[in-house]
């Protein structure tokens, strides 16, 4: 069994081509196309940031799953286990609170140490909330930050990308690398960015110790579902 989960870590059966096709989804066609082009299409149907991110958001999800689905599972007759949606140890929790507790104080301090160099890009989204606070926005928000992102993400991000670039370079080049790629596609959320760079570590070392995306989504959950609710009380 160890070294079945061990598997993983060291080998997997893509290539550079599924590599290069899905940074291409996400950089040319999420970020190119997604939120450059259709996003102000959104805005103009709701005039609302928080709707047509929200919404936003979903096509992302939907065209990255998609994106791993038919190019990086389904031609190789792989099933959803092989980016990491698998069961995980119920002994894991102790990893899913720590990282957790580590990543809101990381989280705090790297926004305090920001604001003191007036690192001050907003999130048109976070703007939307803080303006229309009632139930039903709260529960947008919360949805999308808490369930739909911490999915398509860690599927995405760690279930693929960290594990592609795991059996190639290591765990060290592996962590960098995708965590910069992660931050990077955060764009234009400048605001968030080095935030996002420490999750990316802390996710890919709960996928890394845990031998499943779940831990991950859970962190990246309960992390983003507290600031939203932080950003409505403040």
């Amino acid at each position: 069994m160890g070294k079945n989960q061990m598997n993983w870590k060291e080998q997997d059966c893509w290539s550079v081509k599924e590599f290069i096709f899905l940074m291409l989804l996400e950089f040319v066609v999420v970020i190119g196309c997604i939120k450059y082009i259709i996003q102000p299409i959104y805005l103009a149907w709701f005039d609302n940031q928080l709707y047509s991110g929200t919404l936003m958001g979903l096509t992302i999800a939907v065209i990255l799953v998609f994106g791993i689905y038919f190019i990086a599972l389904r031609p190789k007759k792989l099933s959803w286990s092989e980016v990491g949606v698998k069961p995980f140890a119920a002994k894991d929790w102790n990893i899913i609170i720590l990282f957790s507790v580590i990543l809101m104080v990381g989280a705090l301090l790297i926004v305090v140490l920001t604001s003191l160099i007036e690192y001050g890009w907003e999130n048109s989204k976070t703007e939307a909330i803080q303006q229309n606070v009632t139930f039903f926005s709260f529960l947008i928000a919360f949805i999308s930050a808490a369930v739909v992102s911490p999915i398509y993400e860690e599927i995405f991000y760690r279930g693929f990308l960290y594990r592609w670039l795991r059996t190639r370079i290591g765990f060290n080049g592996a962590i960098l690398f995708s965590s910069i790629i992660f931050t990077t596609a955060h764009i234009p959320t400048y605001n968030t960015m080095p935030v996002n760079f420490f999750s990316g570590i802390i996710f890919a070392l709960a996928y890394e110790r845990t031998n499943s995306i779940w831990p991950a989504v859970i962190i990246h959950g309960l992390t983003n579902g507290i600031m939203v609710l932080m950003t409505v009380l403040a």
